[in-house]
């Protein structure tokens, strides 16, 4: 892969452009602020960009500005959003942009490498890769009426994998359940939350997901 990192942590920013070399990619550009980041990617056009949601000079959302405004202008370009805590509103907004070549990773997922390779080659491929806990973490019930609350356990189980980011395959094999089945719970899924069958199939998963994550 083609990648350009945007971290202003010098040591998680050298430590990923060291492991990205190792495992055999190309990093094309790496710095630690987000001015100049959608610049760089128009100029040298990445297959993924990595970008921490936090950076210079205000430290609030600069990363997750550029992330958005990258997927807008540059579709095919994958964007992997690296955060240090769950926040529900910057998640809801990159997804909002599309279910395709994005990722949000808590960083504290970095450090597991495998898991860290295993999302950059999802987003990649063309899929998502959510923060299992970012997805556990924003769907705890709150005081206000909880739009999930008609699922099945199982129903359940099968959303959060998919706002994962998993494929309908890859659910079957994480919940042991076969392709047919997955696909049953889904329909069932799209109905109780109310998702208009008028709209196609990948449609109605960015909204599922977008309904688990506004819960």
């Amino acid at each position: 892969m083609r990648l350009i990192l945007a971290e202003d942590s010098t040591l998680l920013r050298e430590g990923l452009v060291r492991l990205l070399v190792e495992e055999g990619h190309e990093v094309l550009a790496a710095f630690g602020d987000a001015s100049t980041l959608v610049g760089e990617v128009g100029k040298h056009r990445p297959d993924i960009v990595v970008v921490d949601v936090r950076m210079p000079p205000t430290h609030t959302d600069e990363g997750l500005r550029a992330a958005v405004e990258i997927r807008e202008r540059w579709p095919g370009t994958g964007v992997l959003v690296l955060s240090q805590y769950v926040e529900r509103a910057y998640t809801a907004e990159l997804l909002a942009t599309g279910a395709e070549r994005v990722g949000y990773l808590l960083k504290d997922r970095v450090a597991q490498v495998e898991e860290f390779l295993d999302a950059l080659d999802r987003i990649h491929a063309g899929g998502a890769a959510i923060d299992p806990e970012v997805v556990r973490r924003l769907v705890v019930r709150t005081t206000r009426v909880d739009p999930l609350a008609r699922l099945t356990t199982r129903e359940r189980e099968v959303l959060e994998a998919l706002a994962q980011g998993h494929t309908n395959t890859a659910i079957g094999q994480k919940l042991h359940l076969s392709l047919s089945s997955v696909e049953k719970h889904l329909n069932s899924v799209f109905d109780k939350l109310d998702l208009d069958r008028a709209n196609d199939g990948y449609s109605r998963r960015i909204l599922a997901v977008l309904r688990y994550l506004e819960s």
